[in-house]
């Protein structure tokens, strides 16, 4: 009789559940065990993003961002809608509003066409108005498969069919130790353990951490970023009609404040980007001693604040000021200023530092001793989750 395997996910989110997903239908000998530490499912970047679908404007062509993005936005479009999960292809400029940003939006476009976004136009100031009648600017990148959806309805469907499939999850289960052991791999959440025969770990804003039990690695570190939103009231949220971008610095991981069309009918500003003071910090007074330890004893974080902090600064009077971050919004809608907007949640993004302050733009993956660790997943992870699940299946080879 063959042995059934036991195939451990550390992180509830949507990345660790899409894995989860493809090894219930890739594995059918195989028994999936996800462990989240919260109460729910899809608690952090999942449930806190701005749930777009990404068409893979902006990534390396070649890299596996962008291989992975638009594989997985076609996997993700057919999953929402055999499912009836709402997803709205509403579209998205990315609009240049200064003559300075003309060659970057060139640079964009060229980018943009090696990894074939699908129905990408080069559109005028004129055209700009047929798409978006309130928007303005000089010139445009017009992506109108880009799209928008719901990605915890996403996360919970495929928790169902992990469970369906006789999978156990196991919410509000803290992993506190990965040993591994002859035989297989013991997972540790406080006095229990549960021996897997692999192990994926997908934490998130822990990656860093829960990856470092495995090979002892202290890099890259994690450094987060909240970022915040703010809501368009009920009389302005209909001069949006999907999504309005800036042109983004490639010096700069973050894209900058934007409008967003979500699947509610709500229309968002943001997010911005300021360092948070705890991993799971939600509001401004959330601190963490151990987490603000990890960041200001990590070298990369001085070496990224020495090389950005003109832009941090700006972040942080934007934070603080509605009618500055407004200021920089207003340049693209300017009917929908300061007092047409109410702040509304934050979320905070899991940012990867190498050692010399360089950015981890890429995901990454890294495989030891039958532990799996996505040691980076940012946007578009979950655009590409299911492309993503596609691939670590395939790189963790047969059961033995």
């Amino acid at each position: 009789m063959t042995r059934e395997h036991t195939i451990g996910i550390v992180g509830g989110g949507i990345v660790g559940l899409a894995i989860g997903r493809e090894l219930a239908r890739e594995r059918p000998g195989a028994r999936v065990v996800v462990f989240e530490k919260e109460a729910r499912l899809a608690s952090h970047q999942t449930g806190h993003n701005s749930g777009v679908v990404h068409a893979g404007i902006y990534y390396q062509p070649g890299s596996l961002k962008a291989q992975l993005c638009a594989r997985g936005r076609d996997l993700l479009r057919d999953y929402c809608t055999e499912r009836g999960i709402a997803y709205d292809e509403c579209g998205k400029l990315v609009v240049a509003v200064d003559p300075s940003e003309l060659g970057r939006l060139d640079a964009l476009e060229q980018t943009a066409r090696r990894n074939q976004v699908p129905g990408l136009e080069r559109v005028s100031a004129e055209a700009i108005r047929e798409i978006e009648p309130h928007a303005v600017g000089l010139a445009a990148l017009h992506s109108p498969r880009t799209a928008i959806t719901d990605f915890v309805a996403v996360a919970e469907a495929m928790a169902r069919e992990i469970r369906d499939s006789g999978g156990e999850i196991r919410l509000a289960t803290t992993v506190t130790g990965v040993e591994r052991r002859a035989g297989g791999i013991d997972v540790v959440a406080g006095s229990d353990r549960q021996r897997v025969d692999r192990l994926v770990i997908c934490a998130g804003l822990h990656a860093d951490r829960l990856a470092g039990l495995v090979d002892g690695s202290r890099g890259p570190r994690i450094v987060p970023f909240r970022g915040e939103y703010l809501s368009v009231t009920a009389a302005k949220r209909d001069l949006v009609r999907g999504m309005v971008y800036p042109v983004p610095d490639p010096r700069y991981p973050f894209l900058g404040v934007h409008f967003t069309r979500r699947v509610t009918g709500a229309l968002d500003v943001g997010p911005n980007a300021v360092l948070s003071l705890k991993r799971e910090g939600y509001r401004r007074s959330d601190v963490s001693l151990a987490d603000v330890r990890d960041i200001v004893t990590w070298p990369g974080f001085w070496h990224l604040a020495g090389t950005h902090w003109r832009t941090g600064v700006k972040e942080v009077v934007g934070s603080l000021s509605k009618r500055a971050y407004m200021r920089l919004a207003s340049r693209y809608v300017p009917e929908i200023g300061p007092a047409d907007v109410v702040r509304n949640g934050m979320g905070v993004r899991a940012q990867a530092v190498e050692r010399d302050g360089t950015l981890v733009d890429d995901f990454r993956i890294t495989h030891t001793g039958g532990v799996t660790s996505i040691r980076n997943a940012p946007s578009p992870a979950a655009t590409s989750s299911l492309a993503i699940a596609e691939h670590v299946v395939r790189e963790m080879g047969p059961l033995r």
